[in-house]
């Protein structure tokens, strides 16, 4: 039983630490660049966009080619954005890969 009772008090911890991790994750941003700097989206946590910057030498282009920089930026600053997600989730839960023998955690 004390063993029950050990495994029941680390998830407890965990779960305090994981929904601390997914406070932190909101407030996360991440900024992706496109076409070397003249488009700049910025994301926080779960993806909202936060800041669209569009260089205004670019108006004078055709609007596919906006939006092909918009995109692309936006993919730029996702990926960013997952890898710090995925850096927080790691330090959230460091210390518990151990906490039950074949247990793995889903991310």
């Amino acid at each position: 039983m004390k063993d029950l009772s050990k495994i029941m008090q680390q998830a407890q911890e965990m779960q305090a630490k994981m929904q601390e991790a997914q406070q932190k994750i909101e407030q996360i941003e991440a900024e992706g660049i496109a076409g070397a700097g003249l488009v700049k989206v910025r994301l926080r946590g779960k993806g909202e966009m936060v800041r669209l910057s569009i260089d205004p030498s670019l108006l004078e282009d055709e609007a596919e080619i906006i939006e092909d920089l918009v995109k692309a930026a936006h993919g730029d600053a996702r990926k960013r954005l997952d890898e710090e997600m995925e850096k927080a989730m790691k330090e959230a839960t460091s210390g518990f890969g151990g906490m039950m023998p074949g247990f793995k955690m889903p991310f």
